[in-house]
């Protein structure tokens, strides 16, 4: 489709491809981290004492906001995969504002209301990742862009939690980046002043809200410096394939042709996103039974360390330029990932290393497994097969089963295992999924790598 060119895009599309690269990892990266803000932040508190209906409050609230992200995905496998060029930023724009509206009514509402609030909050928010790869894919850099955009929510998500937490500290500053590094340099942290500190200690229903609102204008800046983002060059389209929305039909059509693969990914992604999340959700409480509960920011320097992890392999991926190889290196950088589940919980039940060198490597490992789904391997997997259409569709296929995944196993631990503490689950969960996905993983792989088409061969959805 043909792009109407402002002075950025210009600019852009006449650039070095290393500028082009920093320049769309940067706006990229930014806008997803500032969604993280209007996301993950109530997790932050533990609601601790209040029940609804025989459940716990925060479970109550985490599967509320898991339904309406749920179904955000299943909307998005249309809206996503149709949206044309000038939809994005106001679509964009517009489930921000959504999501925090109904932050605000999170702390409005009495009650039990607030269920409903956060389940609106999750609605719009599915969405906001696969307009933002909508930019970056069907490129020759986009292992570098998606990459980069992918450590975008595991940072993120660790940085808006211990915000959150400061905010109902009542502290001064707010940690922005954490890392632990070795003495003498001990941890080094990024501060800046908190804008609500007059407040006094905020209220853990209040904390969402405020949180979202620092982060409102860094995403509006972010976004309309990623919309300048020009469409891919011919020369991207040869390499690549082209990259255009879908229709309906496309999609059944793409489905039905590679249906017993898709069927095993699909799979391992349920149980994956389940996992990811419920890690992710129940940190705080995790954290808290390991020891941690006081450490500062926590979270930040448990997710620094497994962001930088995930985005080394994954770049590297770009210097593959043969698709088929490409996918298998995103195969074999999923299997690794299962893999550093059953070996770290092994590790820790021995002994062998500290509570959080565990978080750390059962957090690299799942998202070394989950972060190719949501970038590289359905980017590759299309270009391998000489697809025509958006990878998007594919991706958000696969988060749509993966959050009726997480919150399907969240229920079964609260009804069937509501005695098993979180850590303890967290561990079977481990040794559970690294078997699972590590067969499921080497199945796929074998089938569509044999199912690779030459690039000199028809192009195209029917071509089966």
């Amino acid at each position: 489709m043909q792009q109407k060119q402002g002075r950025i895009t210009a600019w852009l599309a006449a650039a070095p491809s290393p500028l082009f690269t920093i320049y769309a990892i940067i706006a990229a990266f930014s806008t997803y981290f500032c969604m993280y803000a209007f996301r993950k932040p109530f997790s932050a508190a533990k609601y601790e004492g209040l029940m609804f209906v025989g459940l716990e409050l925060k479970t109550v609230f985490v599967i509320s906001q898991l339904l309406g992200y749920t179904l955000s995905k299943y909307i998005g496998t249309k809206v996503c995969s149709e949206v044309k060029r000038g939809q994005r930023m106001i679509l964009l724009i517009a489930m921000i504002a959504i999501a925090e509206g109904a932050l605000l009514l999170f702390g409005l509402l009495p009650g039990n209301w607030k269920i409903l609030a956060i389940f609106l909050n999750g609605l719009p928010l599915g969405m906001i990742w696969g307009l933002v790869v909508w930019y970056l894919e069907g490129r020759r850099t986009s292992e570098l862009l998606l990459a980069g955009l992918s450590v975008s929510f595991i940072i993120a998500s660790g940085i808006v939690k211990d915000i959150g937490k400061a905010l109902m500290g009542g502290q001064e500053s707010l940690t922005f980046f954490a890392l632990d590094l070795p003495e003498p340099v001990g941890l080094v942290q990024l501060m800046a002043p908190n804008p609500f500190a007059s407040f006094g200690e905020i209220s853990q229903f209040w904390m969402p809200f405020l949180t979202g609102v620092i982060f409102l204008l860094p995403f509006l800046v972010s976004v309309f410096f990623l919309n300048q983002i020009p469409n891919p060059s011919a020369l991207d389209e040869k390499m690549r394939m082209h990259r255009e929305p879908m229709t309906g039909a496309e999609r059944i059509a793409w489905l039905k042709r590679f249906l017993p693969g898709l069927a095993m990914l699909f799979i391992v992604y349920f149980f994956l996103t389940a996992f990811r999340d419920y890690r992710d959700n129940f940190g705080a409480e995790i954290f808290g039974e390991l020891g941690y509960d006081e450490a500062p920011g926590i979270f930040s320097r448990s997710e620094t360390w497994v962001a930088f992890g995930v985005i080394t392999p994954l770049a590297f991926l770009f210097l593959i330029k043969n698709n088929r190889w490409g996918l298998l290196g995103a195969f074999l950088i999923m299997g690794t990932g299962t893999a550093l589940l059953g070996l770290g919980t092994m590790l820790f039940d021995a002994g062998q290393i500290t509570g959080l060198q565990w978080m750390i490597m059962i957090g690299l490992g799942s998202y070394l497994a989950y972060v190719p789904f949501g970038s590289v391997l359905f980017d590759r997997l299309m270009a391998t097969t000489r697809t025509v259409g958006t990878a998007v569709f594919a991706i958000y296929v696969a988060d749509a089963l993966g959050y009726t995944g997480s919150v399907g196993v969240r229920l079964y631990k609260d009804l069937a295992e509501s005695r098993m503490s979180d850590l303890d689950f967290m561990r079977l969960f481990s040794y559970s999924l690294a078997v699972l996905a590590s067969v499921l993983f080497v199945a796929s792989a074998v089938y569509f790598l044999t199912r690779a088409v030459p690039a000199d061969e028809p192009q195209g959805i029917e071509n089966a």
